[in-house]
């Protein structure tokens, strides 16, 4: 029984050791999570607009742009935005099944680029064909990153490697609320009717041809860079909940465990005090 308390306290002070662990992560991720809402207030407004406005001029142009072409799809590309890190509970995985589960029996019909360890490392064990990568940006992205991310899917779109080309992210509604979507980038419709407004004449120097060319792509990184910010402030979240979780676990832990050990301790008392009754009553 001895040994019991031995192991008993043992258990506590491991379980005690990764709780504050789980609390120091869960403040950490709560100032981040902090910092990534204040970036996404900012600049929610600003790509929603961008994307408005770029899609008022486009409405205005009949012209038949190789961006804007619609094709039989035989190949498509993915863009899917995860995390560089785990321990943010469902996060990563409801972002990788998405797609897996999408085309897991199909894995020659898409092409992916993605953004995160986790989606790199998860997509490569399983044979999908990744056409580009790029870590380290998960958490704090950049409009240089997601300009990277679009001239590659662009110029594939190009070339005619793939013929649509897609975006994965998390979008962020809440610090409990997170929902993993698919929005299609190229080509759609929904370019050139993201306005309800009358349409104008509109001069464009030097041509509609040039217009277009520096248009489409910003509309492209634009919608990536929202991606990216969106997710950067679901994985914080994300991580930050499971770590409230994971320390909220551990003290429940503790507790059960010092309920056993207050048993464990009294049994070996009772024990004790019988075995020296019963030693005096052999005596007499």
């Amino acid at each position: 029984m001895a040994q019991s308390t031995r192991d008993i306290k043992r258990r506590i002070r491991g379980i005690g050791s990764t709780m504050q662990i789980t609390k120091a992560m869960e403040l950490v991720s709560t100032a981040k999570m902090r910092k990534a809402r204040i970036r996404l207030e900012k600049s929610r407004p600003y790509y929603l607009t961008v994307l408005d406005s770029i899609g008022d001029v486009i409405s205005n142009i009949n012209i038949n742009h190789p961006l804007l072409q619609k094709r039989e799809v035989k190949k498509s590309l993915y863009i899917v935005i995860a995390a560089d890190r785990g321990l943010a509970g469902g996060y990563n995985a409801n972002i990788n099944r998405l797609i897996d589960s999408k085309f897991r029996k199909d894995k020659d019909s898409v092409s992916l680029i993605t953004v995160g360890l986790k989606s790199r490392d998860f997509f490569k064990s399983r044979g999908y064909d990744i056409v580009g990568e790029f870590i380290g940006i998960s958490e704090e992205p950049q409009f240089s990153d997601a300009r990277n991310i679009g001239k590659l899917a662009t110029d594939l779109f190009l070339k005619g490697e793939v013929d649509e080309i897609n975006l994965v992210y998390t979008r962020f509604i809440s610090t409990l609320s997170h929902d993993p979507m698919i929005l299609k980038l190229l080509p759609t419709e929904e370019i050139g009717k993201t306005s309800n407004k009358i349409n104008k004449v509109i001069e464009f120097e030097p041509s509609p041809e040039d217009v277009l060319d520096y248009l489409i792509p910003k509309y492209i990184e634009s919608s990536i860079f929202g991606g990216l910010i969106e997710a950067s402030s679901s994985e914080q979240a994300a991580r930050r909940v499971a770590m409230e979780s994971a320390t909220d676990n551990a003290e429940e832990m503790i507790d059960d465990l010092n309920m056993s050990y207050n048993r464990a301790r009294q049994a070996a008392i009772t024990m004790e005090i019988s075995e020296i009754v019963a030693g005096a009553e052999a005596l007499k």
